[in-house]
Parts: C-alpha cells; sequence; structure tokens
C-alpha cells in the first residue's frame, strides 16, 4: 500500500474514531487525570518517534522481581498488576492504539507493518533489526491476526520478518480484514 494512501486511510479512520476517542479520553481524565502515554520507538531506518497510546496503566504499582523477570523475557505480562480496570477493556479491544492513528496520518507509522519497538527489545531481532528497520513500523500487523499476545516474542519476530519479506498491497488489505476480527473478538490481548 502506497504511503499517500495508507495515510489517507488512516485519516478516515481517525475522523471516524473521533467520537469515541472523545469518550475514551474523557473517561480516563475522570477516572484518573493522564489521557494518554508518550514513548519513544523505533520507526523507518531506526528514525525515533514518540507513539501515543491511551493511558492504561497506573505506573506507581510496582512489579515484582518474577513479574520483572517474566516481563523482560517475552516483553509481556499476562496478569499487569499495572494495568487499571478502564485500561484492562481499552486493551483487550486495542482501543489504546486508537491515538496513533495520528502517528499514521503524519507518516511516522503506517497502518499495515511490524509494530514499532523500543530499542531495549531490539535484541530480539538480533541480525534482522536491519531487515525490521527497512519498513514502516503499523499500528496492525501478520503477528497482531494471527494470536497477539499469546504469541511468543520469537514468534512474533518472526512473523514480523514474513510480513516484510512478503509485503504487498494485497497482503496489507487482508491484514487489515482480519484486525476487524482480531479486535472485536478480543482474544489474545493483554
Amino acid at each position: 500500500m502506497s504511503d499517500w494512501f495508507s495515510r489517507f486511510l488512516a485519516l478516515l479512520f481517525l475522523l471516524a474514531a473521533l467520537f469515541p476517542m472523545l469518550l475514551i479520553a474523557l473517561l480516563l481524565f475522570c477516572t484518573s487525570g493522564r489521557v494518554f502515554y508518550r514513548e519513544t520507538r523505533l520507526g523507518l531506518h531506526r528514525k525515533p518517534f514518540e507513539i501515543l497510546k491511551f493511558r492504561t496503566m497506573n505506573p506507581a504499582v510496582r512489579l515484582s522481581p518474577e513479574e520483572k523477570s517474566e516481563l523482560q523475557a517475552s516483553g509481556k505480562l499476562r496478569k499487569d498488576p499495572r494495568v487499571t480496570r478502564v485500561g484492562r477493556l481499552l486493551r483487550r479491544f486495542s482501543l489504546d492504539e486508537l491515538p496513533q492513528l495520528w502517528n499514521a496520518v503524519c507518516g511516522d507509522m503506517a497502518l499495515v507493518g511490524p509494530r514499532p519497538i523500543v530499542e531495549s527489545e531490539e535484541h530480539f531481532y538480533g541480525a534482522w533489526c536491519g531487515t525490521l528497520h527497512s519498513v514502516k513500523p503499523g499500528l496492525t500487523g501478520l503477528w497482531q491476526v494471527s494470536g497477539r499476545s499469546l504469541m511468543t516474542y520469537r514468534q512474533r519476530v518472526a512473523l514480523n520478518l514474513y510480513y516484510i519479506r512478503h509485503k504487498s498491497w494485497t497482503f496489507d488489505l487482508w491484514i487489515l480484514y482480519r484486525t476487524v476480527f482480531a479486535v472485536l473478538g478480543g482474544r489474545g490481548a493483554f
């Protein structure tokens, strides 16, 4: 999918999601104050950018040593004590990711591609890091429609690399189509 077409679609999706996003922002503001979470991620050619998400965690909650170990090993925590009740709902249906439509409109991300990673995750890709950074990161990708957080990091890497090798506009459309069912089903999100 061309960059401009992807950005145009992202703008259409952003406009369509504007009202639900405003409701989510109001809910977050009323329940906990801060609405957005920003984090520096690596984009195309390792260019850093600020990713936007709705805040789903309480940063004051501390992790146990076991939880820290699980997080470091897999990049995810199955039962993360930092995730708020509202955050759990937002994550289940990937609503916390909606602000990234703005990242796609601005051109930092594409609608479809490997998820953007933080620098500390590069070791999972090893020699394939250059391949990962040869395409724009995406809001959704092959591993999101293939099991989401239920997959190991190694499986995520393999699916991201498969996507990069077989990237095409028809593959992107297929992933966008499958994303609807993955998100509505809420399976594998935590």
